[in-house]
């Protein structure tokens, strides 16, 4: 009875402890956001500048390739990389769509190209399309923070974010099973670029865009991942061979004629010149084959690609 008698006292006073721990009136605590994102943040910018950015979809016969791109006029034109579209701009029955951010699909039609430069236009038909700002390329430097925005993988919408790694860096382009056959002066960054991301935008801090996401350096060989030094096209040259397109489908180009190649004699590198064609503007001026050109202008030229 006493064993019994005890339990019964503790039964009862737990009882009364768990009636004190309800309340017939809570009121629960306002919590506040967890995450900041001010303006100029990555998630800002990304919010600002995704919409903007599309999936560029090529199929040739029973193969296709995914791509990305940018908005850059109200009238449906979207900036791209040549050798994204290339294999299905000649081809019989190829086809080219856009996908936009908020699911939209398009067929999109050609509207220039220049393999010269691996830029290209398109346009779809589509109503009030988000368009991207566009920013200024010359004023960036090293150390400036960057953002990549495009499609790697098919991935769409996909954001990365790093630095210029460096400038005005030359880059021969690889366009292995397209007409691409560029050198451009690129912007290095170590944000990740995969395959995908071709034709899609770099912007900086502001959600400006400065430049087109062209190239990587990868280890081994075939399709590698990024190991953080991925290549850009300035958009202050972008911008010129987009608005030479839309106005007349093509781009004329200075050409030089010579063709050189890489030399150095260990204290000194430069660009030999291997010939010189007759009538062009490098044998108006003088040149003449074995010349070394070791500099143009303010620019030093290390080799036949700088």
């Amino acid at each position: 009875m006493l064993i019994g008698a005890a339990g019964g006292l503790v039964g009862r006073l737990t009882a009364e402890g768990a009636d004190g721990l309800t309340d017939p009136d809570p009121t629960i605590t306002q919590t506040s956001d967890a995450i900041a994102r001010p303006p100029g943040s990555v998630a800002d910018i990304a919010r600002r500048t995704v919409p903007a950015v599309v999936s560029i979809e090529i199929r040739v016969g029973e193969e296709g390739g995914t791509g990305s791109g940018v908005v850059i006029d109200p009238a449906g034109y979207v900036l791209t990389n040549n050798h994204v579209i290339a294999p299905a701009a000649t081809a019989n029955g190829a086809q080219i769509e856009v996908l936009f951010h908020d699911g939209t699909r398009a067929p999109a039609q050609v509207v220039g190209r220049d393999p010269k430069t691996d830029l290209a236009v398109v346009r779809v038909e589509v109503a009030n399309p988000v368009v991207a700002t566009f920013g200024s390329s010359s004023g960036l430097v090293v150390g400036d923070s960057v953002i990549a925005i495009g499609s790697p993988l098919g991935l769409a919408g996909t954001v990365t974010d790093g630095i210029v790694s460096a400038l005005n860096r030359p880059v021969r382009l690889d366009g292995t099973g397209t007409d691409t056959n560029a050198v451009i002066d690129a912007i290095q960054t170590d944000a990740a670029i995969n395959p995908g991301n071709s034709g899609g935008p770099l912007v900086d801090a502001t959600g400006a865009v400065v430049g087109i996401n062209t190239a990587i350096r990868s280890l081994g060989t075939g399709e590698g991942g990024s190991i953080g030094l991925g290549f850009a096209i300035p958009i202050d040259d972008a911008r010129g061979i987009a608005e030479e397109l839309i106005r007349h489908g093509a781009v004329s180009h200075a050409e030089i004629g010579v063709n050189a190649r890489s030399v150095s004699d260990g204290t000194t590198d430069g660009a030999q010149v291997q010939n010189v064609q007759q009538g062009g503007a490098a044998a108006a001026a003088g040149i003449v084959e074995g010349d070394v050109i070791v500099r143009v202008g303010d620019r030093a030229i290390a080799g036949a690609t700088s």
